[in-house]
């Protein structure tokens, strides 16, 4: 694999999950060793030795994992090994100072003294960007940056990518999103299997062109593919009446929600990152407590729901962050398939495991989604992002959930296994499992959903129903133009 960055330009970095994308950049910052070849960084051969020494040279990386430490404060985490002092001590007034400057520099709102395990993964993204900004990053190298990331945040961030280029430095942007790819870059390398297939000038191309270079075909696009077929609404699952919560921060983030889920329908929940409805899906799995309201959730109350209690009643769920509520890294993946069933066949036979069970459903699932490389027994972390995606949705759809509560499903997807994620929720639609579905992509929301909740400050703001979809009037609700309940 061989790869030129030039000086002042945007060069994006495309490719299926799985082709190399991270890896690549882990090399060009250290993180990763090359076993041969070189890196040269303005005509001269460097050996990093780990990112201390990448970042001394000016080159800075936002991965699509975030690197924070959740229980320090956005200032703290930004300054980190490179702290500002006085008389010896860790000056942090000074620390505060600097990083909202920083934060104000770039266009980013974010509260320096605010502990990062309270901010919502949007806004963990926003310190991630910061920090390598914070540095001096000349060459900064983004993964998946707006991978969740609201259309505002993100069309912000393509002025910050730009102003940046225009100010000499230089961006790589890895991104399985072509529109924004063709939106921002000067030029695109299109990886596949670990190898460069070409370079093309991104006024050269289109969407389909860098598809077909990708995948080897051109699957359709998530906004493409054909609205649901209308069916007939199931039996109530969700009856949810008046439902109050409290946030991470200890504020109210839900605010007297109504919220009804049938059998066979998609529904759709709606709203700029950061007004509740990563609560309410924590509500609906068990995970939040309920301070009033309640209702009821496969046949039983849904106050004092618990995870245990939800999985037995047949609560599927793809969390927002897999790696803190999903999955096991140190695990293999054939482990991380089991978990939540490890003692029901074909993982168990009675008290014992069945090894060769287990094996066999794990091959079975990896090639259905075609996760790759497609080996049971491989450490989970050692795939990309987007196969770890696929892992956990092949987990919890393999289960057959009665409900399945989904939370942005194809973030860091290639277009390819979005289209197949979008596939496989609309067949557990029509065999009649009750989806609830919370992306930050109103595209994606309005693709799949038969009804759609739009939520603002934990208020319900709008509920729309399949065809009548007016995205206009959707967006207002979003921003709390108006206000329909609550």
């Amino acid at each position: 694999m061989s790869l030129d960055i030039h000086a002042g330009e945007l060069l994006a970095v495309v490719g299926e999950n799985g082709a190399g994308k991270s890896s690549l950049m882990n090399v060009l910052y250290g993180l990763y060793h090359p076993d041969s070849g070189e890196v040269s960084v303005e005509g001269r051969p460097e050996r990093f030795r780990s990112p201390r020494d990448a970042i001394d040279r000016g080159i800075g990386m936002v991965h699509q994992h975030f690197m924070l430490v959740p229980t320090l404060t956005v200032a703290e985490n930004v300054v980190l090994g490179r702290e500002p002092t006085r008389w010896g001590r860790l000056d942090m007034e000074r620390a505060v100072r600097e990083v909202a400057d920083t934060c104000a520099r770039f266009g980013f709102t974010l509260d320096p003294r605010a502990r990062v395990d309270a901010l919502t993964v949007g806004s963990q993204q926003k310190v991630e960007i910061v920090k390598a900004l914070h540095r001096g990053a000349r060459v900064l190298v983004l993964d998946e940056p707006t991978a969740v990331l609201t259309p505002q945040e993100a069309d912000e961030l393509a002025r910050v990518m730009k102003d940046l280029v225009r100010a000499g430095r230089t961006v790589v942007l890895i991104s399985h999103k072509l529109k924004e790819v063709l939106g921002v870059a000067d030029r695109i390398a299109v990886m596949r299997r670990g190898r460069l297939v070409t370079e093309v000038r991104a006024a050269d191309t289109t969407a389909d062109q860098l598809a077909a270079l990708m995948v080897g075909d051109a699957p359709r696009a998530a906004t493409d593919e054909p609205a649901p077929v209308a069916q007939a609404p199931g039996e109530v699952l969700v009856e949810a009446k008046a439902l109050h919560a409290l946030g991470d921060n200890h504020c109210p983030a839900l605010r007297g929600v109504d919220l009804t889920v049938r059998a066979g329908e998609v529904v759709g929940i709606a709203g700029v990152d950061g007004n509740g409805q990563r609560e309410l899906a924590e509500v609906l799995t068990g995970l939040r407590r309920l301070t009033s309201g309640g209702g009821t959730l496969l046949g039983g109350p849904l106050a004092r729901l618990t995870p245990a209690v939800a999985r037995e009643r047949g609560v599927g769920h793809v969390p927002e962050d897999r790696l803190r509520r999903a999955v096991v890294k140190a695990l293999s993946v054939e482990e991380n398939v089991a978990l939540g069933r490890h003692t029901k066949p074909p993982f168990a036979k009675g008290p014992w495991i069945d090894f060769a069970g287990r094996r066999e459903r794990t091959r079975e699932l990896l090639a259905a989604y075609d996760v790759r490389p497609p080996e049971p027994t491989l450490v989970l972390q050692a795939l990309s992002g987007g196969n770890q995606q696929k892992v956990v949705v092949a987990r919890e759809l393999d289960a057959k959930p009665r409900l399945l509560v989904v939370v942005q499903p194809t973030r860091g997807l290639d277009i390819g296994a979005v289209a197949q994620v979008h596939a496989r929720l609309r067949e557990a639609r029509r065999q009649g499992t009750g989806v609830v579905l919370v992306s930050l992509d109103l595209e994606e929301v309005l693709a799949l959903a038969d009804r759609v909740y739009v939520l603002f400050e934990g208020r319900v703001t709008g509920e729309f129903t399949r065809p009548d979809y007016d995205e206009r009037e959707l967006g207002r609700r979003m921003l709390g133009a108006e206000r329909a309940h609550g």
